[in-house]
């Protein structure tokens, strides 16, 4: 099996209705076909899986090289599910804009619907709020998050795929997580993150920002005015243009400590390494950022992912405590994208794993009985084949 690249640039319009009817028809039996082979939770591990994902968008019909389609194939997914979730037993929650908003109510609405207790029905509202925190905060790569959806089953499994937009490369990026695979929310919790390019970002979600993280958590927790006097002073100076003699007093609430006792000063050197950070010039409203951390503070969150979740902490905190547990502390975080191509059956070559022809011949055979079960047109099935045709020919 050929392997290839599919760029995702920012698109704008509206999906034609004539389309859109017709995608919604085509993904249901589409999903049909899967779950009655299957069964749900083969859905959400197929939907987590972003070639997967990009290759259903372009079987039901549109553009493969454009962000509309990961917004228009969920929503052709959700209207065309519209009235057979409680048979199906999957539920789709959000979507673009505004209605990514409401996932949170959707799911309590759904929830109470299965009459399920409130524990099990916050556990999804909270995988909700974590992943749209954790890829907009934690995740910092310069792609803003705009749509959001949560699908998930009766069983309470549950995956998320989110897209975000960067307007000066005018390009999209779509992150897929599903519940199984989460073993941590703020260490490597994807089950893949699709783009076309790669940038520098801040990732603390990677496991050698486990220092950072956890300093950036202390600094609220124990020492506030220590924290909120560091970036005051890294604000104030451009550390690229000081002499080393104004750096090193930048740095020396870190690298130096004194302890006086009576007439004789005792003084501690640390042996620490100074790393750039790439926001060391960036502006902050030390003011508002004051109000964020105090409020922090009171609330005494126990790991990093308490307190991403502190109303308020946003991607302009975690980047200021970020960059004053790396200047002042040494602990540097991850700039590796974690953005990668992931292969729904494999690769010839075996990366990451060598071609199960049984599994992909399968897959094939339930798309195409998917495709015969939609209620559309012999004109319409013979063109989903023929798209799917030229998909396996990539």
């Amino acid at each position: 099996m050929r392997t290839g690249i599919a760029t995702v640039p920012l698109d704008y319009g509206r999906c034609p209705k004539w389309l859109f009817e017709r995608m919604k028809k085509l993904s249901r039996g589409i999903v049909l076909a899967i779950v009655e082979e299957f069964g749900q939770e083969e859905l959400l591990r197929r939907l987590a899986d972003p070639v997967w994902f990009q290759s259903l968008g372009c079987v039901i019909g549109f553009d493969w090289n454009s962000s509309g389609l990961t917004t228009t194939t969920l929503g052709a997914l959700k209207e065309g599910l519209r009235g057979l979730e409680s048979e199906l037993g999957i539920f789709i929650c959000g979507g673009k804009g505004k209605t990514s908003r409401k996932t949170p109510q959707q799911i309590q609405n759904w929830g109470e619907f299965l009459g399920w207790p409130m524990q099990k029905i916050d556990q999804l509202i909270y995988a909700s709020k974590i992943s749209a925190k954790v890829d907009s905060s934690a995740l910092q790569d310069g792609f803003q998050i705009y749509a959001h959806n949560l699908i998930f089953t009766k069983s309470g499994h549950w995956a998320v795929i989110q897209q975000g937009m960067n307007t000066i490369f005018q390009k999209a990026r779509r992150y897929h997580w599903l519940s199984q695979k989460v073993k941590d929310f703020v260490e490597t919790p994807h089950s893949g993150i699709i783009s076309d390019i790669k940038l520098k970002s801040l990732n603390l979600l990677a496991p050698e920002s486990k220092e950072n993280k956890k300093i950036s958590t202390e600094l609220v927790r124990e020492e506030p005015q220590t924290f909120l006097r560091d970036i005051k002073l890294i604000s104030k100076a451009s550390l690229k243009s000081c002499s080393s003699n104004q750096r090193s007093f930048i740095l020396e609430s870190g690298v130096v400590r004194k302890k006086r006792r009576g007439n004789f000063a005792e003084m501690e050197l640390y042996d620490r390494e100074f790393h750039w950070h790439p926001v060391v010039n960036e502006k902050f409203d030390l003011k508002r950022l004051k109000k964020i951390i105090e409020r922090a503070h009171f609330l005494r969150p126990e790991n990093f992912e308490q307190l991403l979740m502190i109303k308020g902490v946003g991607p302009k905190t975690i980047r200021a405590l970020s960059l004053v547990a790396e200047i002042i502390y040494g602990a540097k975080p991850s700039f590796e994208d974690p953005a990668r191509y992931s292969f729904a059956h494999g690769g010839k070559d075996g990366t990451p794993f060598f071609v199960e022809r049984d599994i992909y011949d399968k897959t094939i055979e339930v798309i195409e009985k998917g495709i015969k079960k939609a209620h559309i047109s012999n004109k319409e099935k013979a063109q989903a084949q023929r798209r799917l045709l030229s998909i396996l020919k990539l």
